[in-house]
């Protein structure tokens, strides 16, 4: 026998009674932009290793270890995306959909980074995400954080999610902090672990992220960036908490929130829980108003998040509230006997072309009564239609509930489709 092939360490299947929970995801993210009225693109999965070294930064955990890269047979440097911004920035930039004008997009689809697997993090994982170009005022970074608040309440998570600001400033304002902080950080080396004194001078803003205890201890006493920001950075970040009080969503300032990736400015955002321990953060972003002309465009503000899809099916599952997923078939058509089968084939058919919205499963392969029964039950369907010798010399057709203790019933055919539609 050969030998088995199994996936590969961080890449997993979803399999057939897992998709439900998927597909119902997937539709109430597709229904809240929708309702926003953004646009949906799709890019490459493979990209320019450039582009995210570019983007995301040289130091930064994703391009140091983490990013699936490989060269071509023309030699070319080409990376698995790990993320979906760069790519929507460069698409926006390469078919001119940026400059001087206003974008609402949507993306939604699988990234890769070479991370140690674990529950909630995957090495292939599933990301959604939402991006504003060329409206710079801060009603746009709250018009994305309403839309993520109206996602939790669809599905159900409002109460175990919650939300953490904090605000970068701009470039200059971001700089002289920066030294402020490494003259701080210079004063506490015996406190920093490894990897805070390999970031202290090329990335500095990362140690505030560290999740050591002993590297928190020792910024206690650090220089807040909040005391280093001018007028206009401060009225920007006043406006939006203005902004998500009026719509009463609320949230918790949080001067150590920095994110990982190089190119934010002012407004970082991140929602967090408590019911997935360790992987707390569900929904993350802010603004980056530099990107698009880092990339090769013209100045253009933008600002979005990005969450990981595993993670909120991850919560769903903690919070039970996976239970009440809808079966995927509605009708279940069995037929008894070989000379019933072909009116059973009809009659299925008229179903689906009469009520498309309804979802038949037909019996294949044969069987006796009890077989087929066994097989209905397991497919989830609310209904099992019974075609017998004596239901279709009468051009009727039983009705059996799966799901509630009810007599089975005789349906006339021409009145079948009625019947169902009322029932389901």
């Amino acid at each position: 026998m050969a030998k088995q092939i199994q996936a590969i360490r961080g890449m997993n299947d979803i399999l057939p009674t897992q998709s439900p929970l998927w597909q119902k995801l997937e539709t109430a993210l597709r229904s809240i932009v929708g309702a926003y009225g953004y646009s949906e693109i799709r890019t490459p999965i493979v990209e320019s290793t450039d582009l995210f070294k570019r983007s995301i930064g040289e130091v930064t955990d994703i391009v140091e270890k983490e990013m699936y890269t490989f060269a071509d047979n023309n030699g070319d440097s080409l990376t698995l995306r790990p993320e979906g911004t760069a790519s929507t920035v460069r698409a926006g930039n390469e078919n001119g959909l940026l400059y001087n004008q206003e974008q609402r997009l949507w993306y939604m689809g699988p990234m890769f980074r070479h991370e140690r697997p674990q529950k909630g993090r995957y090495r292939q994982f599933n990301q959604f995400g939402v991006e504003v170009y060329g409206i710079g005022s801060a009603d746009t970074d709250a018009e994305v954080l309403m839309l993520s608040a109206r996602l939790w309440k669809e599905l159900g998570i409002s109460e175990y999610v919650t939300l953490e600001l904090n605000t970068l400033g701009d470039s200059d304002e971001r700089a002289n902090y920066r030294q402020a902080l490494i003259e701080y950080l210079e004063q506490h080396l015996d406190q920093l672990d490894e990897e805070g004194r390999r970031r202290m001078y090329s990335n500095p803003l990362r140690v505030l992220d560290s999740k050591n205890p002993q590297v928190q201890q020792a910024l206690a006493d650090a220089p807040e960036l909040m005391d280093y920001l001018g007028d206009e950075s401060k009225s920007h970040f006043s406006k939006l908490c203005e902004l998500l009080e009026a719509v009463g969503i609320q949230y918790t300032i949080n001067p150590r929130l920095v994110r990982g990736l190089d190119y934010y400015n002012r407004t970082v955002f991140e929602w967090v829980t408590s019911s997935l321990g360790a992987q707390g953060t569900v929904l993350a972003g802010g603004r980056y108003d530099g990107l698009v002309s880092q990339l090769g465009g013209k100045d253009t503000p933008a600002v979005g998040f990005a969450m990981g899809m595993e993670r909120i099916i991850l919560l769903l599952q903690e919070l039970e509230l996976d239970k009440d997923i809808t079966p995927t078939v509605d009708v279940y058509v069995t037929a008894m006997g070989d000379a019933c089968q072909i009116e059973a084939v009809k009659i299925a058919e008229n179903l689906r072309e009469t009520l498309p919205q309804l979802r038949v499963m037909s019996h294949c392969g044969g069987g006796n009564f009890k077989k087929q029964m066994k097989r209905a039950d397991k497919s989830g369907a609310k209904l099992a239609l019974i075609i017998g010798e004596t239901e279709v010399s009468n051009n009727q057709v039983g009705v059996k509930d799966l799901r509630e203790r009810n007599e089975q019933q005789m349906v006339a055919c021409d009145q079948l489709a009625a019947f169902l539609e009322e029932r389901i």
